[in-house]
């Protein structure tokens, strides 16, 4: 498995010869409306949409906030074979998009894409939040890869760990994000990554999703504490560079 970090929640993933992107984000830094709200990009991608390269799928969480889906990245979905995603961003997006319900999957080549469950805030606030998907990724030969998608809740990581057994790469989305939209949580803090690493029993971790926007909390040095006493690989990845995992 090869992962090249673009910045914020996108990267490639290679594995098994098939060639994933999560959630592309390729506009600059500004400012995003979310509603009322509105979301600050402080630093651009570390490749755009064609140093990137052709790939086989996106692996999109949800369409509906600008950190996961900005309009260079809507823009770039209509270039690529597949994006699996929710059923609503299915339905608001269209052409190559495609609803993944959660436990059930599609296969991309050797590559198996199982969509999990994810939940984007505290009980009770999927009405606020909308629906969010994560994947896990297998196959014959190949390593199990849990890509979190935007998920601040460690039930679900159990409920995950319980159907798909230890993963050998967890893809987290942390950074404890915070918006006046709820009082809590939105994505998993440094700490709850650790734990969730720990449930899971990965081997190796790549976090994702943690900076390049104001509404993060917690950072590079955050997730270097709460891994300190981890007892596989943190892989914290500097914008553009590229990690191979055997």
């Amino acid at each position: 498995m090869e992962m090249r970090y673009i910045g914020g929640p996108t990267a490639v993933i290679e594995i098994g010869g098939v060639r994933l992107l999560t959630d592309p984000t390729f506009d600059p830094p500004g400012e995003f409306p979310v509603g009322a709200r509105v979301l600050t990009k402080t630093t651009g991608p570390a490749l755009g949409p064609a140093d990137v390269g052709p790939v086989d799928a996106v692996l999109l969480s949800h369409d509906q906030h600008p950190d996961n889906l900005d309009p260079a990245g809507r823009a770039y979905l209509g270039s690529v074979p597949l994006a699996l995603s929710t059923g609503s961003a299915a339905a608001r997006l269209g052409g190559p998009v495609r609803a993944l319900p959660a436990w059930t999957a599609a296969d991309v080549g050797p590559v198996r894409v199982t969509a999990v469950p994810a939940q984007h805030g505290p009980d009770g606030t999927e009405h606020l939040v909308g629906e969010v998907t994560g994947f896990v990724l297998s196959g014959e030969g190949l390593p199990t890869v849990y890509v979190s998608g935007d998920n601040a809740s460690l039930d679900v990581v159990r409920a995950v760990a319980g159907r798909v057994g230890p993963v050998d790469v967890a893809v987290l989305f942390a950074g404890a994000a915070r918006t006046p939209l709820v009082d809590d949580y939105l994505t998993l803090t440094s700490e709850a990554a650790a734990t969730a690493a720990e449930i899971l029993g990965a081997r190796e971790v790549v976090p994702l999703h943690f900076e390049h926007w104001t509404h993060f909390t917690q950072g590079r040095e955050t997730l270097e504490k709460a891994f300190a006493g981890f007892g596989g690989k943190l892989n914290l990845l500097a914008p553009g560079e590229h990690l191979v995992i055997r």
